[in-house]
Order: C-alpha cells, then structure tokens, then sequence
C-alpha cells in the first residue's frame, strides 16, 4: 500500500518532535515524511542533522514553495498560532490535506472563517487533539453521552501541572507576548481542556466568569494563573483551574450529575460513582432527611488505549486511505478558542460573566489593543527543546 506522504511546516519544539520521534522512530504506519519547512534556515539544519536518511526529505524555507511543491499529500502545521488558519486556508487551497496544531487560532472569527473556507474544500482537515485519543476521556464521553450520569449538575477541573521555568518561555521571542502568542497558559498549555471540557460534557457553558492573573509567577506579559466560572444551560455550574506556576500540581477531573458522577486524576484510573436511584427522584420520594441513595463506586476498564500526537497522525493517514473515518475534524476546533476567548475577555473586565458564544470583533478589538503595547522578547530564536515525554497522559 502507497503511503501518504507528509509535510511538517515548523520544526521548533513540537514539529522537530513529529519529525524525529514519530516519523522517524517508525510510529506512523501509512505515512512517510517527505517535507520539512521552517522559515529559520538553523532549525532546518538542526532536524536534518538528527535524520536517519536526510536526504529522503525536501527541505524548504518558503511555505507557498513547499505547497507548489508537490513534495507531499499532506502537511501538518506547528508554527506560532495565529499563523494557522492562514496556513490551513493556503494548503486546502491547494487540495492538499491539513493537520493543524493547537489551538485552532487565537481568536474566533478567524476560525470561523477558516471552518467556513474548509467547509468548501475536497481536502481533509485535521486538529491536532491528541487528548482525545486518551482512552479515560473518551469512556467518559460515553458515559455521559448514555446517561450514566444522569442530569449534569457540575464539572470541576483542575489542571495545575502544566509547570514551566522562566527558561520555557525565553526559548521563544514570540513567547508568551499578546503579539506573538495571543495569550498564556489559556492558549498554549490548555486548549487540550478546553477542548476536552466540552467535547466530554457535551456542550460548552452558556456563560463564563474568568479571573486571569498576567505575570503572576513568571516575567511575561500574558496570563499564567485562571480561575474560570461556568454555567450551563440547565443550571449546571463548573470551575476550571490552571497555572504554570505551580509544583508538583494536580490533573483532577471531577463530573457530577443526579446519577452520580465521575472522577480521573494523575493516579490513571476512572472512578464511575453510580446512584442506585437519581438524587432528584430520591429527594422528592425518601422519608428521611439524611440518608443518600445507595452508590455504587466502579473502577472503569477501558482498552487502555492512548496513542496521543501519533494516533492522531495515523487515523489521518489512514482516512485520507479509506480506512477508518477521520478521528477529529479540524472544524471542532472552533469551539475551545470560543471558550478561551471568553474567559479571556472576561479576565481582561474584571470576571465581568460573558455569554457564549463571545462577540467575536469585541474580542478581536481588545485583543489588538493588548497587542499595540506588546514587547517581543530578546532571546535566541533557535533553541530547540526536546518535547518526548512532556505530553500529560492520565493511563497507568
């Protein structure tokens, strides 16, 4: 079988971890990589430096050059984050196949407007949410999604071991700047949860109150502490939690519901506490006022499957065959950035309760504001972390 041959464009630390851990360590089954493109002639040399067989692989500094190319069927993009629904637009321009990495973009009318250009394309288009390949997650989205739970009641989320040093964020001048980046620990370690959050529940909160802190623990300009408020449709309320400033930190997700709920945290097992009877029904019926319904406490078995960035890459791979259907559509991509922008916004006013989905050019209008009196940083732009073993997994 032809393999599909794939282009990264990007080879800081998480596109020289594609090319030099999964590619070449043979942990993509239908796809070879045949491209890689960085503006920065040094990251190029770096990559190539490390390859097996170098000169299996074209290697490009221009981007339009890569897509006129012909050098692959598909191209995953890990550049600076504004930069991707511009580079998703200019490869399904062109038919050629796109995986985007996190988050989808910085704000959320240029990822409608990236959905809405995608939605015309014969090219497949990918995100790269890796988490979701996490065998915990996805039998929590069917417990759920088949009422295990009953009616949702809350969702807590804390998410504080995403610790990073002041050396993490000088390994990049457009680092943890508004102009550069976007934002902070929302943007760039959280999109994951953010995406999670909804994708698990089933539905994003209908309001938000953020609470940001901008250079608590760190010298940057952009938020390295949240607490975010949510509400849902139905009443439900959650609280999502997460800094970069905190050691060792905490991965707990905890949903609660009239059924009981569910738990998972670092320890890499899924605790299923199930009501014998829902809470709401037994509170209108018992005849006493302190007795709770009978729980049963579940330990989940799941296919203990977690193929995280990999998985990602192969479902893509083996859709664009006609092998299995694709995994994620890049198009979902919209709902996290909705989700971060609101928190975002109400950070910046104060926890001020924002409404879902945000006012996309009030958002965009702030946003170039905190961009106007941004100051990109003085560090050396070629450093190169080396990212294997980094990536949270909550499977023992």
């Amino acid at each position: 079988m032809e393999k599909i041959k794939f282009g990264i464009v990007g080879v800081g630390n998480q596109g020289s971890n594609y090319a030099l851990n999964l590619f070449e360590k043979g942990k993509i089954e239908n796809g070879v990589l045949t491209a890689l493109c960085d503006c920065n002639p040094v990251k190029l040399d770096a990559v190539r430096a490390k390859l097996a067989d170098p000169d299996s692989v074209r290697y490009f500094e221009s981007y339009a050059d890569l897509l006129e190319s012909g050098a692959c069927d598909a191209v995953i993009i890990a550049v600076p984050h504004e930069l991707h629904p511009e580079m998703v637009m200019q490869a399904l321009a062109k038919d050629i196949h796109v995986i985007s990495d996190k988050p989808a973009g910085v704000y959320a009318k240029q990822v409608r407007e990236m959905n809405e250009f995608a939605a015309k394309s014969k090219a497949k288009f990918g995100m790269m949410f890796n988490q979701r390949t996490n065998c915990i997650y996805r039998k929590m989205k069917e417990i759920i999604a088949d009422g295990g739970i009953g009616e949702l009641q809350r969702v807590t989320w804390i998410i504080t071991d995403w610790y990073r040093t002041q050396e993490y964020y000088n390994s990049g001048s457009w680092r943890a700047t508004w102009k550069g980046e976007g934002g902070g620990v929302l943007i760039n370690q959280c999109p994951h949860q953010l995406d999670l959050v909804q994708w698990i529940v089933g539905e994003l909160p209908e309001t938000v109150n953020g609470f940001c802190q901008y250079g608590k623990w760190h010298d940057i300009e952009v938020e390295d502490e949240v607490t975010a408020f949510f509400r849902y449709a139905n009443g439900a309320t959650g609280v999502f939690i997460t800094t970069t400033g905190e050691a060792p930190g905490t991965n707990r997700l905890e949903i609660s519901g009239t059924r009981g709920k569910l738990l998972s945290d670092s320890t890499g097992d899924l605790i299923w506490y199930h009501n014998a009877q829902d809470s709401q029904e037994w509170c209108r019926t018992s005849t006493t006022g302190f007795a709770k319904p009978k729980c049963e406490k579940i330990e989940v078995e799941t296919d203990g499957k977690n193929p995280q960035h990999a998985g990602i890459i192969n479902n893509f791979a083996n859709a664009l065959l006609g092998l299995e259907e694709l995994f994620v559509d890049g198009r979902d991509g919209i709902a996290g950035v909705q989700l971060m922008n609101a928190i975002e916004y109400s950070g910046w006013n104060g926890g001020m309760e924002v409404t879902l989905p945000v006012d996309e050019e009030a958002y965009l209008a702030e946003l170039n504001k905190h961009r106007a009196t941004s100051v990109v940083k003085n560090v050396d732009d070629n450093k190169v972390a080396d990212t294997a073993g980094t990536f949270g997994s909550q499977v023992k």
